[in-house]
Parts: C-alpha cells; structure tokens; sequence
C-alpha cells in the first residue's frame, strides 16, 4: 500500500476544491492516481478503470466506500488504511472517525473529508454522479411512459 505525505494530501484537498496550482503539483510529482480518485469519486469510469489496471487497489476501495460498498471497507480495514476508512466515515457523517484523526495527528485527512463531502454535495446539486444520474434515469423512464 503506498503511503502519502502529508502534504500530498493537502494538496489533494486543494484540487478537490479547484485548485489549479495543487492540481499540477499532483501531477507533477507523480501523484496522477489522487487526481484520478477525485474522477472516479465524480463517477468517471475511465479514472477508476486507471486505478484498478495500475494495482491502487485502496483509493478504488475508497471511491467504492464512499458510495456505501461494505466490502470496499471492509478491504479498507484488513488493509490497515486506517485514514482512508476513517475519510469515508467522515463523509458519511462520523464524528468519532474526525476525532480519531485528529487523535493521531492526520488532520489533513479530516479537511480531505470534507472537502469530497462538500464536493460530492455540489456534484448533487448539479444532478452528477451516480446518485444524480440513477435520479435523471428514473425521471427519463417517467418523461416516456404511456400516460393510461
């Protein structure tokens, strides 16, 4: 499992928010697979293929923990990737998994957190990503049904 500084993280949490300069510093120094994980998170098939056929076997858990897959998680744990699966209970409103990071001194993890929170909650208000998408799918079905 390869280990990420701290400051990879933190500009990671940048580019989740937009940031250009963290956005290039990502893929400069090598980090191309953390700009993917934001892609696949945004539900982009071809990032989370990139994950997979390049064996970053723990950000694919986490995009899939993210959207409530129990066995990603579980992976997560047997993993040992410990602030990932904490991230993920973060997004999806876990007050202990904030205070266990910031315990043993990861708070970037924790301001990662929120920001793919925030990220994932404007993506919805936009209607992207898989919840937004099975929503237009379900409402597409209803446009052409018969009316009886």
């Amino acid at each position: 499992m390869k280990r990420y500084s701290l400051k990879a993280i933190d500009h990671f949490t940048k580019h989740v928010f937009g940031d250009t300069a963290s956005f290039n510093w990502l893929v400069n120094n090598g980090y191309q697979e953390l700009v993917a994980t934001l892609d696949a998170i945004r539900d982009d098939k071809v990032a989370f293929n990139y994950l997979m056929s390049n064996k970053h076997i723990i950000l694919a858990a986490f995009v899939n923990a993210i959207w409530d897959d129990s066995e990603a998680f579980k992976l997560l744990w047997r993993a040992k990737a410990f602030e990932w699966a904490a991230c993920v209970n973060i997004i999806n409103g876990d007050e202990n998994a904030e205070a266990f990071l910031k315990r043993i001194k990861k708070e970037q993890y924790v301001l990662l957190a929120h920001a793919i929170q925030s990220r994932i909650h404007e993506d919805g208000d936009r209607n992207i990503g898989p919840v937004g998408a099975l929503k237009s799918i379900f409402d597409i079905k209803k446009a052409f049904k018969k009316e009886e």
